[in-house]
């Protein structure tokens, strides 16, 4: 199996510290406002990594935190008149608003930044007391001069890149030395520390809730593309001198999504399209699909038009899952279209895995699925019967894969799922028994109020499969 580390620049063969488990955290998002669809491409990222896993065998504790204390909440917060903890709590509960629909399984745990404060304080006293820090008028700065691996991520020359205005105001050690904790301004929420009244900057955060939960060398970091520099990099530097161990194993960074003519999508530029605009007007696998069909890392242009196609290939998925489960078994099954399944059923799940054991690359998973589905869904308007076995396990292995990628809730068929199936079947034989008799008001009144709940009848020349609309 290989990942691309952003570390190395290069595909590596993926080797865990433990044989059976993975340490995984990804940078969550600040809990200001609404989440865009930038925020759902890493999640959902990070998701199919951490399913792939899971299908592969391991458990995977992964870590995913809020950032609930910064400028953005605070300046919000006083904008609204309520306090950040308020603010937090409405916009976390937008987050699993937002992601429970796009299938997003819960994480191991969510930590929240403010319920972490005594780590970071304790973190910074350690740097202050090996070197690594020091103290300027109740901030708290890193030294990177004092971590000789500064850069080692972004690889950035920093004598290249002039410091900004507000770099240059404070008589630091360095101009690109970063706080580590900030004295209290007025207004502002602030916690006791042996520097004063203050709060954390940005970078330790990540740093103290990582290794509270995942120890002091993690397998696998995760977040965008625009977390390499300078959050990652000085999440490396904090971490690898306090602990001088690795920190990192493996980084993993999306690429963005852009918009128009390829501009940074982002609530800085305003350009973005929040996840909840979107739901609204398009099914959440039409969105989850869109974004699985450019490989992770490289940038992905929104457009509704790619929305709507997305709709309009996942819905061949679907009905490929369904003529799998409802084709009626045939007294004269085709050896030769059965052995023929055969065949694409085991190319699919090779070609599959390996798309995804080369860097998670879900375009060629997809297109792996999508032979699959094009078989299913031609034998759909065969005359031929299929060998029941061969059409269950056609069924069963298209429900993984989706799963794997989280087209679907549940690897298999639940038992309300197959109490609806044998109603459903009952339902279709009163209708065709109806229309054999010639009784079309039935018939047609059966087929409308089913319209009615949702449930669209699909006629083939012998039989008749049903779907969710």
């Amino acid at each position: 199996m290989k990942i691309y580390n952003t570390l190395t620049g290069a595909k590596e063969e993926f080797i865990p510290l433990e044989k059976e488990r993975i340490r995984m955290y990804v940078c969550g998002p600040t809990v200001y406002d609404y989440c865009h669809i930038g925020h759902a491409r890493s999640i959902i990222t990070f998701d199919i990594i951490r399913r792939y896993f899971e299908y592969k065998g391991f458990n995977v504790l992964y870590i995913q935190n809020f950032t609930d204390i910064d400028d953005k909440m605070i300046n919000r917060a006083k904008q609204e008149g309520i306090t950040i903890f308020e603010l937090a709590n409405r916009f976390i509960k937008q987050y699993f608003k937002d992601f429970d629909p796009l299938n997003v399984k819960r994480a191991s745990f969510y930590p929240r930044a403010t319920d972490h404060i005594v780590d970071m304080i304790k973190i910074i006293e350690r740097l202050i007391e090996s070197g690594f820090a020091y103290e300027l008028d109740g901030n708290v700065y890193f030294s990177i001069g004092a971590f000789k691996k500064y850069g080692m991520l972004s690889h950035k020359n920093l004598d290249e890149i002039p410091p900004t205005e507000e770099e240059k105001s404070v008589q630091k050690k360095n101009p690109k030395d970063f706080v580590l904790w900030k004295k209290r301004k007025e207004d502002e929420p602030g916690w006791d520390s042996p520097w004063g009244l203050g709060r954390p900057g940005w970078h330790i955060e990540c740093s103290a809730m990582s290794m509270k939960y995942l120890g002091d060398t993690l397998d696998i970091h995760g977040g965008g593309l625009d977390l390499v520099f300078p959050h990652h990099e000085n999440e490396i530097a904090q971490s690898e001198a306090l602990t001088n161990k690795p920190f990192v194993r493996y980084f993993i960074h999306n690429g963005f999504v852009t918009v128009g003519s390829g501009e940074k999508m982002s609530k800085s530029l305003g350009n973005f399209f929040t996840i909840e605009d979107i739901l609204k007007k398009y099914p959440p696998m039409a969105l989850r699909f869109f974004l699985l069909s450019t490989h992770y890392r490289s940038p992905i242009n929104f457009s509704e038009d790619q929305i709507v196609q997305a709709k309009l290939t996942f819905s061949k998925i679907q009905l490929a899952l369904v003529y799998a489960r409802q084709r009626e078994v045939s007294s004269d099954p085709s050896d030769r279209l059965s052995n023929e399944l055969e065949a694409v059923i085991q190319t699919t799940k090779k070609e599959f895995s390996e798309a995804m054991d080369d860097d998670f690359s879900t375009p060629k998973a997809i297109a792996s699925i999508n032979a699959l589905v094009r078989y299913l869904n031609r034998l759909a308007t065969l005359k031929e019967g299929i060998r029941s076995e061969t059409l269950t396990k056609a069924h069963d292995t298209l429900l993984e894969l989706c799963y794997i990628l989280g087209l679907v809730e549940h690897p298999e068929l639940s038992s309300e799922e197959i109490l609806i199936d044998k109603l459903m079947n009952l339902i279709i034989t009163m209708r065709n028994e109806a229309r054999k008799l010639k009784n079309y008001e039935i018939s047609d009144k059966i087929r409308d109020k089913l319209k009615e709940l949702g449930v669209s009848f699909i006629d083939y020349p012998n039989w008749t499969l049903w779907i969710k609309e």
